[in-house]
C-alpha cells in the first residue's frame, strides 16, 4: 500500500510520524503534490502497491498524468483512491488536534471497494418527450436534437412556423414507467387536428374572437361558433367541432416535463424522467441538458436491495401487519401484495435511498450495495484507526456522497479563510459519505457506538423526502432511549439539518456523550436483527457496573423490540397468534395448551395483535434485560377440555365454553347436536353415524 499526503502549500498542519504509525507506513510528506512533487506520484503509479492520494480537488489532474506516465499501472487494473483530509479537518480551526481523523479517514480509503451485486439494466434509444408551452420546448429541443429524437407535447405557447419537430396536443393523464420505458397516455379533444395542420395560419386570421392561437389549438372558452376557421380550412380539412374525444398511448425513452406540477407525485421521480418548471430560466437546465444529451444506450446501476420473505412481517393469512417499507418509500418502488403475504419492490423504480432497509424490523429488506459487512469492516476500521492515533470521543457525521460532501467541503474553505468565526468540522468529528443517509439505521448506529464511536450523527440537506427525516427520528429515539436506559450519560443520537455551511458549522458545536469502556470486535452480520442482538449483548456487559437496577428499559412505539401483554380473561388461547408470527416469537405447547413467548425473537410487526380473533394482544416495546429475554416463557395456560365420550383432551375449558355459549342459541345446535360439540373429532363422526335417532338417508 502506497499512500500520497501532501500539505497543500503549507496551508494545513500534517504530521508524517504519527500518520505513518497509526497507518503501519512510512509515509513522506509533500507541499505541492500536483505541481512540483509530481514526480513522486509518477512513481508510485508505476508501482503494483495499491495507492491512495490525500486530494480530492486534482484527481482528474492526477488521473490524466497517471494515464500519461510510461509504465504506470493502468487504472482499470489499480485504481487510485482519493480521500480529503483538506476540507473535512486540515482547514479547520482545530486543525493541529485533526491527526488522528486524518488517520481514520485515510484508512477508509485503504479498503477495497465494494463487492460488485447484481445490476439492473437500462436500454434508451433517446426518444424523448418535452411536455410544456411550445416556445419553451422548442428552446430546449435545439439544445439536444442532434442526439436525441425529440417529440413535443404543446400546453400551450406560441410555436415555430417551420415544422422541424413532431407535435402532439391534448390533456396529459398519465406518465408511468422509466428510462427506455416510459408509456404516455393523454386525449385529445380539440377540432385542430395536429397531424392535418399545416400551420397556413388561415384560420388565425379569420378567427373574429382570437380562439386560436400559435400552439394551433382552439381555446373553447373564447370560440363563440362562428366556424369561419372551418371555412378557411376547407381544403385542407384539419378543423371538425364533431370530432369525438380520442386516448392516445405511446412509448418513449426520457420525458422532460416543463409544466408546473410535475407529472409524479411521488418525491423520488423515476430515472429518465426530469421535471424543470422554468424551462431555460430554471437553474438547473444546463445540467438537465447535459444529463439528457447522455441518455443514449445502455445503462447499470446496483440492485440496492435484497429481499428475503421468510422474514418479511408484511402480512400473514392476507392480514397486513408490518407495513413500514410501503409507507416510507419515497419511488413508490414497494407494493403491497398481501395474497402472497409479501411486498414487492420495482428494482427499476428504486433509486437506493435504503430507507426500506432502515425501517424494516426483520431485516427481510437489506441493502445490499455495499453489504452491511462492508459497512461494519470501515466503521471498525476507521474507529480502530482513530483510537490508535490517539483519538478520543469520535463522532461520525454521516452524509450524503453529493450534497453532503458538498456542504462538508463548503465549510472547511470557509473555515480556512475565516477561522476568527468559523470553527470548520471539529478534530473529533469524523465524516464518513454514504450513498443515502437513510441507507443506514438502527443495527449501524448501535454497532458504531460499540465499536468506540461517542456519537453518531446523520445529516440532512433538504434533499431528503420528508418520511425520511420522520423515519429517521423514529429511529433514533429508540436508539437513544436504549443507550440511555444502560447508563450512557449524554445525546449519542442526532439528526443535523442544515442546508448552509453557517447552520453546519454551529450543528458540529456539540459537547462528547460518553463512550463504551471497551470497543466491540464482532462483525455486523448480513440479517438485521443479529447485528442487533450482537451489539445489544456488548453493550450490556459494557455497562453492567454503571446502569441503573432495572428489569426492562421503556422504548418508543417505533421499535423493533419489545414484548407482548396477553388478557388472560378473553384469550381463550385458540392459538392463531402463533401461525401469524413471523420470527417464531410465539410458540405452543403440543403437550399441553399453552402459549409461550421468546422475547428476543419479537419485532413488534404487530400481526399477531391483528390477528386475534378476541383483541387479548397488546404490543409492549421494551428491552428486557437479563436472560429471559431469550428464554421462553408462558404467557398463558388453560385447563384441557376432555371429550366427554373417551375423555381425550381436545380444546381448552375456556374456548369450548365460549364456543358452546355462542352457539347455543343457534338453531343447528340443540339437544344433541350441541352435545356433540363437546366431544373429539373423532366421536363426533362415530357418534353421527351410531345414534338412532339421526335422520339416514335411507329413511328418505
Amino acid at each position: 500500500m502506497t499512500t500520497l499526503i501532501c500539505n497543500c502549500n503549507q496551508t494545513m498542519p500534517l504530521n508524517p510520524e504519527v500518520l505513518g504509525q497509526a497507518l503501519d507506513e512510512d509515509l513522506t510528506l509533500h507541499t505541492t503534490l500536483c505541481r512540483r512533487d509530481a514526480p513522486a506520484f509518477q512513481r508510485a503509479c508505476r508501482s503494483q502497491d495499491e495507492l491512495v492520494v490525500a486530494c480530492t480537488q486534482e484527481s482528474r489532474l492526477f488521473i490524466e498524468l497517471s494515464e500519461q506516465t510510461e509504465g504506470a499501472v493502468p487504472l482499470d487494473v489499480r485504481p487510485i483512491h482519493f480521500v480529503n483530509i483538506r476540507e473535512t479537518g486540515g482547514w479547520s480551526r482545530e486543525a493541529a488536534q485533526a491527526t488522528p481523523k486524518m488517520a481514520a479517514l485515510l484508512a477508509a480509503a485503504r479498503l477495497p471497494d465494494a463487492e460488485p451485486v447484481s445490476t439492473v439494466t437500462y436500454k434508451s434509444a433517446g426518444r424523448v418527450l418535452i411536455v410544456g408551452a411550445l416556445d419553451a420546448s422548442e428552446r430546449l429541443a435545439a439544445m439536444v436534437a442532434d442526439t436525441l429524437e425529440v417529440t413535443l407535447m404543446a400546453t400551450g405557447g406560441a410555436g415555430m412556423q417551420a415544422r422541424q419537430y413532431p407535435v402532439i396536443a391534448g390533456e396529459l393523464q398519465k406518465v408511468h414507467g422509466w428510462l427506455g420505458a416510459f408509456d404516455v397516455q393523454w386525449q385529445t379533444d380539440n377540432p385542430i387536428d395536429l397531424d392535418l395542420c399545416t400551420r397556413c395560419n388561415a384560420c388565425l386570421a379569420v378567427c373574429p374572437e382570437d380562439a386560436i392561437g400559435l400552439d394551433y389549438q382552439i381555446d373553447m372558452d373564447k370560440c363563440r361558433s362562428h366556424r369561419a376557421c372551418v371555412k378557411a380550412c376547407e381544403a385542407v380539412g384539419a378543423i371538425n367541432f364533431q370530432r369525438e374525444p380520442q386516448k392516445h398511448s405511446e412509448q418513449f425513452d426520457i420525458v422532460l416535463d416543463l409544466s408546473e406540477s410535475p407529472a409524479f407525485e411521488q418525491h423520488a421521480h423515476p430515472q429518465g424522467y426530469f421535471h424543470l418548471p422554468g424551462g431555460l430560466q430554471d437553474s438547473n437546465a444546463m445540467t438537465t441538458v447535459i444529463k439528457l444529451r447522455d441518455l443514449v444506450g445502455e445503462f447499470e446501476k446496483p440492485r440496492f436491495f435484497s429481499y428475503k420473505q421468510k422474514l418479511c412481517a408484511h402480512g400473514r393469512n392476507e392480514t397486513v401487519g408490518c407495513n413500514a417499507c410501503v409507507e416510507v418509500c419515497s419511488a413508490l418502488a414497494i407494493s403491497s401484495e398481501i395474497k402472497r403475504n409479501q411486498i414487492v419492490v420495482n428494482p427499476n423504480l428504486c433509486v437506493g435511498c435504503g430507507a426500506c432497509t432502515t425501517v424494516c424490523p426483520t431485516g427481510a429488506l437489506s441493502y445490499a450495495y455495499p453489504r452491511a459487512s462492508e459497512q461494519g469492516v470501515k466503521l471498525r476500521t476507521v474507529l480502530a484507526t482513530y483510537a490508535k492515533a490517539g483519538g478520543k470521543d469520535a463522532a461520525l457525521l454521516l452524509h450524503s456522497q453529493e450534497a453532503g460532501v458538498a456542504l462538508v467541503d463548503e465549510l472547511g474553505r470557509a473555515a480556512s479563510l475565516d477561522k476568527k468565526t468559523v470553527r470548520g468540522v471539529p478534530a473529533r468529528v469524523i465524516p464518513l459519505p454514504l450513498w443515502h443517509t437513510a441507507s443506514v439505521g438502527l443495527d449501524v448506529w448501535l454497532s458504531a457506538f460499540a465499536y468506540g464511536a461517542s456519537q453518531v450523527w446523520v445529516l440532512m440537506t433538504g434533499e431528503e423526502a420528508p418520511q425520511y427525516r420522520n423515519a429517521l427520528r423514529e429511529q433514533m429515539a429508540v436508539a437513544q432511549a436504549l443507550l440511555s436506559g444502560l447508563g450512557y450519560s449524554g445525546q449519542h443520537f442526532r439528526l443535523i439539518e442544515a442546508r448552509d455551511a453557517n447552520a453546519l458549522d454551529s450543528a458540529l458545536d456539540v459537547a462528547p456523550a460518553q463512550s463504551v469502556k471497551r470497543r466491540a470486535t464482532f462483525a455486523l452480520q448480513a440479517e438485521k436483527r443479529a447485528t442487533v442482538e450482537l451489539a445489544l449483548d456488548h453493550l450490556m456487559q459494557d455497562s453492567a457496573a454503571n446502569r441503573p437496577a432495572a428489569e426492562s428499559i421503556a422504548l418508543p412505539s417505533a421499535s423493533l423490540l419489545g414484548t407482548i401483554e396477553v388478557n388472560k380473561d378473553t384469550c381463550t388461547l385458540c392459538l392463531s397468534c402463533v401461525s401469524a408470527c413471523p420470527a417464531s416469537a410465539l410458540q405452543d405447547n403440543t403437550e399441553r395448551p399453552q402459549l409461550r413467548f421468546i422475547e428476543k425473537n419479537c419485532v413488534q410487526c404487530g400481526l399477531c395483535a391483528s390477528t386475534c380473533p378476541e383483541d387479548a394482544i397488546t404490543l409492549l416495546p421494551r428491552l428486557l434485560l437479563g436472560e429471559q429475554r431469550k428464554q421462553l416463557r408462558v404467557l398463558n395456560e388453560a385447563q384441557p377440555y376432555q371429550c366427554i365420550r373417551c375423555s381425550k383432551p381436545f380444546g381448552t375449558l375456556k374456548g369450548i365454553e365460549v364456543m358452546l355459549a355462542k352457539l347455543s342459541g343457534h338453531a343447528m345446535f340443540q339437544g344433541e347436536a350441541l352435545e356433540r360439540l363437546k366431544m373429539c373429532g373423532d366421536c363426533r363422526v362415530v357418534d353421527l353415524y351410531s345414534n338412532p335417532g339421526e335422520t339416514r338417508i335411507t329413511d328418505l
